[in-house]
């Protein structure tokens, strides 16, 4: 990612992709962007922008149950990341917490004004560009690594030590046909076509060091 400086800032903003099932609400958080200045690809779900997968952006997205994990594994899927604000009415502390945890940079309470919000996308940015790659990287990789079984990931743990099959099923008490049999459905899950890949992530995703 280049330098956030202030014509990149403005060039994601000036494409937000806003994902909100409520129709009214989506109308709305529209229109005060628009005459803003900003340009707004709206989407009822995650689904419909799958189908329509934007080139680079900022995903403003409301936040209910299993959304933000949701939109982390299709960008995960997809191979991009775009920097993901969380929004809803009048959150809670707790709330706000959980989504930044799940991966979001910022959260913002609507209703708010399109000058405010402008404000906050850019901030939002800055700090997405704060975060640096490693970051970027380390939530997707987490969220390709989520997709494991308690087993797989325990073949992936040995995988990434450099241990052998026949190692990994001692260790795990289980034959060597059954490990490879696990990391093969480890490497399908993880889109890794190499071993190397697969330890990649893992690395990435905190699970060695």
């Amino acid at each position: 990612m280049k330098g956030m400086d202030g014509s990149l800032a403005v060039d994601l903003i000036s494409n937000l992709i806003l994902i909100d099932a409520d129709m009214r609400r989506r109308a709305a958080i529209s229109h005060a962007l628009s005459s803003g200045g900003i340009h707004v690809e709206p989407f009822e779900n995650i689904s419909e922008l799958a189908m329509a997968w934007p080139r680079s952006g900022v995903v403003l997205i409301h936040d209910q149950a299993g959304a933000i994990d949701e939109l982390i594994e299709s960008m995960a899927s997809h191979g991009e990341w775009f920097p993901i604000i969380a929004f809803s009415e009048e959150p809670g502390a707790q709330r706000i917490v959980q989504a930044i945890l799940d991966g979001a940079i910022d959260y913002i309470a609507w209703p708010i004004s399109p000058e405010e919000l402008t404000d906050s996308l850019a901030k939002a940015i800055t700090r997405a560009e704060s975060m640096g790659n490693a970051k970027l990287r380390e939530v997707m990789a987490r969220a390709r690594v989520d997709r494991l079984t308690r087993r797989e990931r325990e073949v992936l743990g040995g995988v990434a030590s450099g241990l052998s099959n026949r190692l990994i099923g001692e260790k795990l008490s289980i034959s060597p046909r059954t490990v490879e049999i696990h990391r093969a459905n480890m490497l399908n899950k993880l889109g890794a076509n190499h071993t190397s890949d697969a330890i990649r992530i893992a690395i990435e995703a905190s699970l060695v060091n």
